[in-house]
């Protein structure tokens, strides 16, 4: 039987079942080569050699295709993996590693084919068109991998070195990173701007209403900011009120809007971001679903032209479904606008087009976004919207005031009937009112005039949909690593997400100053966009692209050097220049804001601390003490320093502090000593005003937990708060041995209760405690996902951070866009084997050793006999 190798286990299934007999069909899980993380796996000295390494949770993936391959009489490998670059590195990758192994001989048939969807029509037809690896797709993933690997491994050291705190920089990350922290700077800049308008709801003489905005004042046309205030307002107002008003013109055009183009990688990802508030990631991994289940066809493509059978279905369609006016004389034919357009595939849509979302059964996030794929498609192939617009113009007989009303009338919906694309910045028509009949030189009645104030707006933070288009515009990154890198700044928390909107850390600013200052030209768009250019002309077969890495390294490699002698103090400084519009902002109350508060001559500046983290402090340290975060000040004083605000001292004289740590303010007592290495601490609520924080409030803090006493029926009751609220907690000794102690814990509604609680009422509470999950008891999943293909449950679980996934010993974190009920096996997988890479465990549950057998005991010697003293 012939060895077909696809990348997935669903995708195994699936073509297997239409192949049939005479095909075993395994999956490689992905990449099944990679360089190893450590120096020298590009080798810049020999001609960019690449050093690649089968990783650990590969190696059984691999037998298993050595061992079927050896199996099979028919002596014949087929590489079926993604029909984009990275499908065939995969399958270069595979060919390369099983010759390695020995298992292709010169009699052995290696053929490649592709599919751009999985239905039995494509993989059929694909089987009867064989080809070889294309080794120019294959020579552009290499050059990709080089080039990432090289700006990875050397620039990440220089930011570790240099800027303690930061994670690691990329070539397209460290790009992307940048839109958002100069959005952000711009927002800050930014200085709005007041200005007015006035509007009239009018009557016609038949009593009907519509609304008209000031156009026209003085005989003079309004530009924006004519009215700039109340007063300017008011006299408008009064000009009107003071005119009787007709109708002066009524103007009625036809307009037509023609649906959107079908969906490619960035706008699904934009669209779904919009109407779901789906995540790149999410997005991508429930569309690779839905085309491992042969539904649409491949999602990741720069291509918006659809196949000619997949028209005339969608027309037919529409015809049948719609009548024959929704279907426009000729199909519409799409070509693609974009900068950089990556090796073509069609666009996305669905495979069988009368497979309507109403009738299929998936999961939510499945079905949501195969409804917008097919409403997509459907509507891009249909006739255009007809309206009429309508402009009213109705003024004064002097011509001293004019007002205009717009509306518009729908005479056919056309593609509108199924689908409408969705906006990322909601702005309000006023040309989707419709209007009564209005007859040109009727008069207008005024029933009310309102002046409106305004202010202009700073530009929006960026959605990661937004986000994802910006880099499409400047041709930077591409369909394969828009969802990767947008996800990468944010678990390396340079960039945090809230209500959908992408807002840059201080962590994330620090590394943008640092890369615009020292490496400019590698942070630049045009230069980034370029690089991709010669990228795809290597996929063209138009570059050479070790010569393209020779040109790259020569100019980065120096780049890299020249930063070698670089002092922190002097990268520290001019990153205050370059941030100090956001670390030092001016204001009319503070206009020297780097003078210190504290000391009033030292001058405020970037420090680092010896946790790795940043903060602001005085040039005068160690006389002046003054700190504080780099967001600004702390509300209750200077504690974002090293050696935070000393509150007072307890009755021995041990100094108790006030300190800001990663997981939020806390109090300590003392310092580390050789003795007591971890002072005691006490965490202060989130939230909690910090100038209430005292010496008392501290001690108290600092007292806990306390101990109750002995609970009647066995066990200590001590009191304590946690990160979730102050508790009791009743320990139980183990009823056998090697068994965990038994706890139980009962929250306390009232904090202050933790200091006050006696024995009676928390026997009383403890007794009352609702009977549920105890720890030591097994919690019940949110989902049950079935086995790793390595063995073990896999389990989507409830935890006090947020729902995770455990296999085994493993917890891996959902994204946070992710439901749990749309959480697939094959998601499961991906998370909890990159979860067990980072943390170095084995994939694999351990197997247990047999019985060491016992030797035989040693035979014991006589002891020997003590002497006695010899009787004198």
């Amino acid at each position: 039987m012939a060895v077909v190798v696809v990348e997935s286990p669903a995708k195994a299934k699936t073509i297997e079942k239409y192949l049939g007999p005479g095909f075993t069909v395994l999956a490689s899980y992905g990449h099944v080569r990679d360089l190893p993380p450590k120096d020298g796996s590009v080798d810049t000295d020999n001609d960019f050699e690449m050093k690649w390494e089968v990783g650990s949770k590969s190696q059984k993936h691999i037998r298993a295709i050595v061992d079927a391959m050896k199996a099979d009489n028919d002596n014949k490998l087929i590489l079926a993996t993604d029909p984009d670059r990275e499908g065939e590195a995969i399958s270069w990758h595979l060919e390369e590693a099983l010759r390695k192994r020995k298992v292709i001989k010169k009699s052995t048939v290696v053929e490649r084919v592709v599919f751009n969807a999985i239905t039995k029509a494509a993989v059929t037809e694909a089987m009867k068109n064989p080809r070889q690896v294309d080794m120019e797709l294959v020579e552009a993933y290499l050059a990709r991998r080089a080039l990432d690997y090289l700006v990875g491994f050397n620039l990440s050291p220089v930011l570790w070195r240099k800027l303690p705190g930061a994670k690691s920089a990329g070539r397209v990350q460290s790009v992307c990173l940048r839109l958002i922290v100069e959005r952000e700077m711009e927002i800050e800049a930014f200085k709005a701007q007041e200005y007015w308008t006035v509007k009239a709801i009018l009557t016609t003489p038949r009593g009907q209403e519509f609304e008209a905005r000031l156009t026209v004042l003085g005989g003079k046309k309004l530009d924006k900011f004519d009215m700039g205030n109340a007063a300017a307002a008011e006299i408008a107002v009064q000009a009107i009120t003071s005119r009787d008003l007709s109708v002066l013109k009524v103007e009625a055009k036809p307009a037509t809007r023609n649906p959107s183009a079908p969906f490619m990688t960035s706008t699904l990802q934009q669209e779904a971001s919009r109407k779901f508030s789906f995540g790149a990631r999410q997005t991508m991994s429930t569309a690779q679903r839905l085309y491992e289940a042969g539904y649409i066809t491949y999602m990741r493509t720069d291509g918006i032209d659809m196949a000619p059978e997949a028209i005339s279905a969608a027309r037919d369609f529409i015809k049948a479904s719609y009548g024959a006016e929704y279907i426009p004389s000729s199909p519409r034919i799409y070509k693609n606008k974009a900068k950089n357009a990556q090796e073509a595939h069609e666009c996305i849509r669905p495979t069988d087009m009368t497979k309507k979302p109403s009738a299929m059964s998936l999961e939510p996030d499945q079905k949501k976004l195969y409804d917008l794929i097919w409403k997509r498609t459907i509507a891009s192939q249909m006739s255009g919207a007809r309206l009429e617009r309508t402009a009213v113009d109705v003024g004064s007989s002097d011509g001293d005031v004019m007002m205009r009303a717009n509306g518009q009338v729908m005479l056919f919906d056309g593609f509108m009937k199924v689908y409408e694309e969705g906006r990322d910045d909601q702005v309000i028509d006023d040309d989707d009112k419709r209007l009564p009949q209005i007859t040109e030189g009727e008069k207008a009645d005024k029933k009310s005039i309102a002046p409106e104030q305004h202010h202009t707006q700073p530009p929006p933070r960026y959605t990661e949909a937004t986000l994802v288009k910006r880099m499409e515009e400047l041709g930077i990154g591409r369909p394969s690593t828009y969802a990767s890198v947008v996800t990468t700044i944010q678990t390396r928390e340079y960039v945090r997400k809230e209500k959908n909107r992408l807002h840059p850390e201080d962590k994330g600013r620090l590394v943008t100053a640092f890369l615009e200052n020292y490496f400019r030209k590698y942070v630049g768009y045009n230069f980034t966009a370029a690089l991709e250019d010669d990228l795809d002309k290597v996929s063209a077969g138009d570059e050479d692209w070790k010569v393209l890495l020779g040109r790259f390294w020569k100019d980065f490699s120096a780049a890299i050097a020249e930063t070698a002698d670089l002092r922190i103090t002097e990268v520290l400084e001019k990153i205050n220049e370059f941030l100090e519009p956001h670390l030092f902002p001016s204001t009319e109350e503070d206009p020297t804001p780097r003078i210190c508060k504290s000391c009033g001559n030292g001058k405020l500046s970037l420090r680092t601390a010896r946790s790795g983290g940043a903060f602001i402090g005085c040039s005068n340290y160690p006389e002046c003490r003054y700190t504080r975060p780099l967001a600004g000040e702390v509300e209750g004083g200077d504690i974002a320093g090293p050696d935070g605000k000393v509150l007072g001292a307890n009755n021995e004289g041990v100094a108790v502090t006030l300190r800001a740590g990663r997981f939020g303010p806390y109090v300590q007592l003392g310092e580390p000593t050789e003795e007591e290495p971890k002072p005691k601490r006490a965490s202060i609520k989130k939230g909690s005003d910090l100038s209430t924080v005292d010496i008392e409030m501290a001690l108290r803090l600092l007292s806990l937990p306390r101990t109750i006493g002995d609970h009647p029926e066995g066990g200590i009751i001590t009191a304590a708060i946690g990160p979730f609220g102050a508790y009791i907690l009743l320990t139980k000794p183990a009823e056998e041995k090697g068994k965990k102690p038994s706890k139980t814990y009962v929250n306390l509604a009232d904090e202050s209760e933790v200091f006050t609680i006696g024995m009676n009422h928390a026997v009383e509470l403890i007794a009352n405690k609702p009977a549920g999950r105890g720890r030591g008891q097994a919690a019940e999943p949110i989902k049950a996902l079935g086995d790793h293909p390595d063995g073990g449950e896999m389990n989507v679980m409830k935890g006090r951070y947020g729902p995770y996934i455990k296999w085994e010993k493993v917890n891996a974190t959902l994204p946070k866009d992710v439901e749990p009920e749309a959480v697939t096996v094959e998601m499961a997988i991906e998370l909890v084997n990159a979860k067990a890479a980072t943390k170095g465990k084995r994939k694999a549950p351990a197997k247990k050793k047999p019985a060491a057998k016992k030797k035989p005991a040693a035979k014991k010697k006589p002891a020997a006999k003590k002497k006695t003293p010899a009787k004198k």
